[in-house]
């Protein structure tokens, strides 16, 4: 999710083609593979300022605001090839580069994994998908009559009750329940000032999967299935949404007479995005196709995007340097001191390893009453063409299960989490 297309390296991040000559190989000169559209970045500035976690088991903790830069190599790997570990570059804030010592490199990338660790929980899984399901979720039930199409239709993909309950009873609670922050660097002092920035950096476009592509660059990597398995899905919903917008909507001005949707959208810009002009998210629909583009990006929110974020924890966190949730030495300001020591010093302790991976497992397994996408356990419809519309979605799913399945079977490294058969309908945990 926070990977860019770089177009032009920040002022911050000074890296030059002689640092990663050795990296490039044949591919020499830094700017010409900006040029072609061959270097990425990675840039965690977000947690710049944010607090630390002050004490865990009795040891202070750290956190960077780290900066990455990849590249996609001769074989559509991308890799990276530059790391610093803040956003002041300096004689104290050295770019670290696999051309490094072993344990220097090593360390740097942990760093990474560590920023990356923070933003993923709190802001693309708890804000993103948890929190933004509650407004949706709360908005319809306050704003759209049980008798109106859309709430009959809108409901399976937002009802989280177990998710309900924990925030209606305390924000606080729920926060503990998913991102168990007396193990994580943010903590409890820091969650909610993330959060902030997370909400004031919000855009439209990143929460609409085709705009969120289009916008970072990201169009053409190889081998990205989140993006690929994403799209499939996101264009399924998108057709469905259609069909159902046109059946029961038969003019743009229908869409713009309907006081009941216009005030469900309207909440959820004011109650839910604080009406927060820059971001385009719309506090108003205006036509069929905006509706169409809206109910979209709040099902794919509440299902896929949950989905990607929040099923492969376990299966990439488990290994703890992949995804250390705290750091209790701070981060290196000189190149060649760094030691296996070094990184055992830095790297969580048992205890707090253990919280990490006992929060990460429980939110990657699956629910006891699992309903997969597209399950309407219920009659929600009761004329002939919904439930046709229905049908045809779910027989949808079906093939682009079987797409994602045979692509699996040759690739090295499987891509599971946006199979239709194992994405919950609604954030369920």
């Amino acid at each position: 999710m926070q990977i860019k297309k770089c177009l032009k390296l920040p002022e911050n991040f000074p890296v030059s083609s002689s640092m990663v000559a050795a990296s490039l190989g044949s591919a020499t000169d830094l700017e010409k593979e900006i040029q072609k559209g061959n270097i990425f970045l990675a840039d965690y500035k977000i947690l710049q300022g944010i607090p630390v976690n002050d004490l865990i088991n009795g040891r202070k903790q750290y956190l960077t605001a780290p900066m990455c830069l990849l590249w996609k190599d001769l074989q559509d790997q991308l890799l990276p090839i530059a790391i610093q570990l803040g956003q002041t570059p300096g004689e104290q804030m050295p770019i670290f580069l696999p051309s490094d010592s072993e344990w220097d490199w090593m360390l740097a990338k942990m760093w990474v994994r560590n920023a990356e660790f923070q933003l993923h929980q709190t802001v693309y899984h708890l804000l993103h998908t948890h929190l933004f399901a509650e407004v949706f979720n709360v908005a319809t039930h306050r704003q759209l009559p049980c008798n109106h199409p859309m709430f009959v239709w809108v409901t399976p993909w937002i009802n989280s009750p177990v998710i309900v309950g924990l925030f209606m009873e305390s924000p606080f609670k729920l926060i503990h329940s998913l991102l168990c922050p007396q193990a994580m660097a943010v903590g409890k002092g820091g969650i909610q000032p993330l959060l902030k920035k997370g909400m004031e950096e919000l855009t439209y476009s990143g929460l609409c999967l085709p705009d969120d592509i289009e916008s970072r660059g990201l169009d053409s990597v190889p081998d990205f299935y989140y993006r690929d398995d994403g799209m499939m899905i996101w264009d399924a919903v998108e057709r469905f949404v259609s069909s159902i917008v046109d059946y029961y909507y038969k003019s743009d001005e229908c869409v713009r007479t309907d006081p009941e949707l216009q005030a469900w959208v309207a909440e959820i810009y004011d109650k839910g995005f604080l009406q927060n002009t820059s971001s385009g998210i719309p506090s108003s629909l205006e036509t069929m196709s905006s509706l169409v583009k809206y109910l979209t990006m709040v099902i794919f929110r509440c299902s896929a995007q949950h989905a990607s974020v929040n099923s492969a924890q376990f299966d990439f966190y488990a290994w703890m340097p992949n995804g250390p949730t705290s750091m209790k030495s701070p981060p290196p300001t000189a190149k060649g001191v760094t030691t296996l020591q070094t990184i055992l010093e830095t790297l969580p302790d048992v205890s707090t390893t253990a919280k990490g991976l006992l929060v990460t497992w429980r939110l990657s397994a699956e629910a006891k009453d699992q309903r997969p996408l597209g399950c309407y356990p219920n009659v929600h419809f009761i004329e002939e063409t919904p439930q046709k519309f229905i049908q045809e979605f779910q027989e949808k799913l079906d093939e682009i299960s079987k797409t994602i399945n045979d692509r699996n079977q040759t690739r090295k490294l499987s891509y599971l989490y946006l199979d239709p058969k194992v994405i919950e309908n609604s954030v369920s945990i």
